[in-house]
């Protein structure tokens, strides 16, 4: 939303500032800032290495010029990751570095890296602004502000985040409203800061050394005459600077072009960010009390793109499988690793180490040209790999954690024989059970028969055996072992567990599967029923068409339809003359056991092995595309799981699932960082642009794992995380001819990171160069839940479906004769969204953060240790100020406004550390150890033992947490 002040009557600027290039006095607002600068993609039109070995000669020459002084400050990106690799390879030109940053001659940050910060999570950039805290090379060195400006898109939570790090100025561009230089930009939740749209790349107003250019003092009147179109009155930003480029001696370049600057009254002047944005917060005060008041912007920002401005919708779906990774990687972190850490081992310093090394491979994936999929083939197989190595560090911090409860999920020695143990945990901060599937190992010959919990009650449960292998297992403190065994895969909806607690069911071995756990299959029925009742029944296009217990119809949930991409990794382009094409049903089957019912679809899409040579329209030959469409119905759930496998052999095309909803609203919700969003229902793609250097306005938005179109018991939701562009079609558009659709893109093959002849964008964005593997040819694999009606009727009911659809319960096989008890989560929460639990970064204590994305208040409650401390504090977890609790019996009430994030420190002592200096003063990137192991609460230490709360069963463990139970 855009709110623009009555023009003021007046809007003369008469403050004044010190002494101008001739000595006399000049108005403040008369001045050009120059900021000399560099913008670092870490990887894009050429990988990493070859990349860090230019910012190593960048970073020489920098250094170089300031000693000398033929540049007074330099402004090194907004990402402190610049010094870790600048240091990999000259640790002494990284020292040179932070010397000038502790000088005051160099700036970075306030981010680690420049992160695409739409398809992140809010945890992700609170982790990125942390970790830049943690490299800084001195208390004060890090920028204050926002800066982001080269993200494609940004989201309305953005403000929020930056103001719970202290800072209340952004630097924006893309996506910013075209032509309006200033303005207030507000967050869901309230939460405002100062915003510039600058673009960052004007190095070639003060470029030295091209002779075909016009003379500089002619370049700078130009920049100058542009940005007065946009800000008549000052002062004005110059972004001496651009992708990969060294500016040299910056005082001599504004020399040979004060010229133009005088012409049009404006003082040029070697400046800092920092220096701009006082500046021009004080003229915007003095205009606002002189009756021009800044215009307000609420929520994202992803307005049309004016010319070169582009917002690059494309890159929301192009390599899906590196946001699917993403997503993934985020979850295991955030949900498992974190919270286990805090919980269970928050001082072992050694798992610290590997949680902070996974953040920081997770962080290094997140910048748009990484994380959007619009680079070269080798970064992106470099991004694949780091993923990998994500999962395998969290996956040790999890189990490592468990060990230190006593809970071995290390299955070493004779497999199973009578019985075998389940651990089940439950994420999330409230009592919640559902689906689980997990594996299982028995000696051979040996198959589960039943499946009891802790009373004894038994389970019902579905158990498929894969087969005979040779298990594996060793350790530090076990010798390496092979042992003979039966894999089995079980699948059981897992009784209510305490918020972030557990409890151990027990599986009962026998000679033979029994009869209640097997699978039955009936090849060709099409037909199963719904959550709620009536009945899915599969279509000849492989969608389903749900009929209510009323008779009434909703026919193509799950349509795929799949059309040309003429495009390239930034944008979708439609060919001239475009075929839209649906599957054909092949065969089908259902599959019912005790717990789920599961529509299974074999299907195939036939589809143009390529566009045509002209590239105007898809080509003759054809390719068959097999498909296997899973949908799963578990019983008493009212999420559906749509599960899609597909062996992509086509070129240029894009596939997108279509959901319909009976009667929608000019409005779809979907979801940022800590809110939902309301947008509205746009046209598929806009007018195609003529002029050069435009962008197509496309219907797509970000989101972070829901979509929904309709309302109350008419509300269609999708969950789909690591899926981020969804959009809404209204009919006529719709592909199902219902009234209106969510729809998701799944898969998105285009062969150019960039081309020049798109008609969606007229011109290039990157170099034009081949990307044969963003093609992504071979399997590929889609999850979705998707949910009807009642059950996400609300906002809250549809935030709450989500959460337990993307983030389900897990199991893990005990160690034989390791016994375990179940154990109440140490901390609960209730009435809002538990989105963080983790370990402070000073050591003191833990931190808690719940968020509401609804716009309606909530009230939360928080159960922790009786006598502990909550006090409410900001996202860098620095005290707010607002007043903290003493935990007594019953659980603390918290108020968490509408679109809010509430986030807590919990300590054993009234006293709340604050960020020391000695924690980001020194050299490199600080350890948090010694912190871990001075901080003086008393947290994890014996005076702290949480043990009572899970009983006498329990005994406190070395290195365990005062939260362990």
């Amino acid at each position: 939303m855009t709110t623009f002040p009555e023009p003021p009557v007046t809007s003369q600027d008469t403050a004044e500032r010190g002494a101008g290039s001739g000595g006399d006095p000049v108005r403040r607002s008369a001045e050009c800032h120059v900021v000399t600068h560099v913008h670092w993609d870490r990887e894009w039109y050429r990988p990493f290495e070859s990349f860090r070995a230019r910012l190593v000669e960048l970073a020489e020459r920098v250094c170089v010029e300031l000693d000398d002084g033929r540049m007074n400050s330099f402004h090194l990106d907004g990402q402190t990751i610049v010094l870790a690799d600048v240091e990999a390879l000259r640790p002494d030109l990284a020292a040179r570095l932070r010397d000038h940053a502790r000088a005051g001659r160099l700036t970075l940050g306030p981010w680690h890296v420049l992160a695409d910060n739409q398809l992140v999570s809010g945890e992700n950039l609170v982790r990125n602004l942390l970790t830049a805290r943690r490299w800084a090379p001195a208390e004060g060195t890090l920028a204050t502000i926002g800066y982001s400006p080269d993200a494609f898109g940004h989201p309305g939570d953005l403000p929020r985040l930056l103001k719970g790090f202290g800072m209340d100025t952004a630097l924006v561009w893309r996506g910013a409203p075209d032509g309006v230089a200033r303005f207030r930009w507000r967050s869901p939740d309230g939460s405002e800061v100062f915003a510039v749209n600058q673009g960052y790349h004007a190095a070639e107003v003060l470029w030295d050394g091209d002779p075909a250019s016009p003379p500089p003092a002619e370049r700078m009147r130009e920049f100058l005459a542009a940005e007065h179109a946009r800000l008549p009155e000052g002062p004005w930003l110059l972004m001496n600077g651009g992708d990969h480029l060294a500016p040299s001696s910056p005082r001599d370049r504004i020399r040979e072009s004060s010229a133009g600057a005088t012409e049009t009254g404006v003082t040029l002047r070697e400046s800092t960010l920092q220096n701009f944005f006082d500046a021009a917060r004080e003229a915007a005060a003095e205009r606002a009390a002189a009756g021009a008041p800044l215009p307000l912007m609420e929520g994202e920002l992803r307005h049309p793109a004016g010319y070169l401005t582009f917002i690059l919708p494309g890159t929301l779906s192009a390599r899906t499988y590196l946001k699917q990774a993403n997503a993934s990687a985020q979850n295991l972190l955030e949900r498992w690793a974190e919270p286990a850490l805090a919980l269970h081992a928050p001082h072992d310093p050694t798992l610290r180490a590997d949680l902070d090394h996974a953040w920081e491979l997770l962080l290094r994936n997140a910048p748009h040209d990484s994380l959007c999929g619009c680079s070269v083939d080798e970064v992106h197989r470099e991004n694949a790999v780091r993923y990998e190595r994500v999962h395998q560090l969290g996956e040790h911090v999890v189990s490592r954690a468990l060990l230190q409860t006593g809970a071995d999920t290390r299955l070493h020695g004779d497999p199973a024989h009578r019985a075998a143990e389940l651990l089940v945990v439950n994420p999330h901060g409230d009592t919640f059970g559902g689906p689980v599937e997990t594996d299982l190992l028995t000696a051979p010959g040996r198959h589960p028969v039943a499946l009891t919990g802790p009373d004894g009650a038994s389970i019902p449960f579905e158990s498929e055996t894969l087969g005979a292998e040779t298990v594996f297992e060793a350790d530090l403190d076990l010798l390496p072992d092979s042992r003979p065994a039966l894999r089995h895969r079980l699948r059981f909806t897992a009784p209510a567990v305490p918020g972030l607690g557990r409890t151990v069911l027990r599986v009962h071995l026998g000679d033979t599967p029994a009869a209640e756990t097997v699978t039955r299959t009936e090849e060709g029925a099409s037909t199963i029923p719904a959550p709620g009742g009536g009945e899915l029944t599969a279509a000849a296009d492989a969608s389903l068409t749900l009929r209510h217990p009323n008779g009434t119809e909703l026919a193509g949930l799950g349509l795929l339809v799949d059309g040309g991409d003429s495009g390239d990794t930034y944008n979708y382009d439609p060919p001239r003359h475009d075929t839209l094409l649906t599957p054909r049903l092949t065969a089908s089957r259902t599959r019912v056991s005790a717990v789920r019912t599961v529509l299974e679809l074999d299907a195939v899409l036939d589809l143009p092995t390529a566009l045509s040579p002209d590239r105007s329209r898809r080509g003759d030959d054809i390719t068959p595309v097999p498909l296997r469409i899973r949908v799963t119905h578990w019983a008493g759930d009212p999420v559906l799981r749509w599960h899609l496998e597909l062996d992509n052999t086509a070129h240029d095309h894009r596939l997108r699932l279509h959901l319909p909803t009976s009667r929608g609203t000019g409005t779809w919700t979907g979801d940022s960082q800590w809110s939902l969003v309301e947008r509205p229902v746009l046209p598929d793609l806009g007018a195609l642009p003529t002029a050069r250097g435009l962008e197509a306005v496309c219907g797509s938005a970000p989101v972070q794992g829901i979509g929904a179109v309709g309302r109350g018991s008419d509300r269609t939701a999708l969950f789909a995380p690591g899926l981020p562009e969804m959009r809404a079609l209204a009919a006529p558009e719709t592909a199902t001819g219902a009234n209106q659709e969510i729809v998701v893109t799944l898969l998105r093959s285009v062969g150019w990171l960039s081309r020049f002849d798109l008609r969606s964008r007229t011109t290039g964005a990157g170099p034009m160069l081949p990307t044969p593997e963003a093609q992504c040819q071979g399997p590929q694999t889609f999850d979705v839940g998707i949910a009807l009606g009642t059950p996400v009727a609300d906002d809250a009911a549809l935030v709450e479906r989500a959460a337990g659809c993307n983030t389900p319960m897990r199991a893990w096989q005990l160690r034989p004769n390791t016994g375990h008890a179940p154990a109440p989560g140490a901390v609960r929460t209730s009435g809002a969204q538990l989105t963080a639990l983790k370990a402070a970064e000073d050591g003191n204590g833990l931190i808690i953060r719940l968020s509401n994305r609804t716009s309606e208040a909530v009230e939360a409650q928080v159960h922790a240790r009786e006598g502990m401390l909550l006090t409410p504090s900001r996202l860098d977890e620095q005290p707010t100020g607002e007043p903290a609790k003493r935990q007594g019996q019953e659980a603390s009430t918290w108020y968490v406004g509408p679109f809010a994030t509430l986030t807590l420190r919990v300590t054993a002592e009234h006293r709340v550390r604050t960020n020391g200096a000695a924690e980001i003063t020194r050299d490199g990137p600080p350890s948090r150890r010694a912190a871990m192991t001075t901080a003086s609460a008393g947290f994890g230490q014996k005076g702290a033992d949480w043990s009572s709360e899970v009983g006498p069963h329990r005994t406190q463990r070395m290195g365990e947490g005062l939260l362990g139970t």
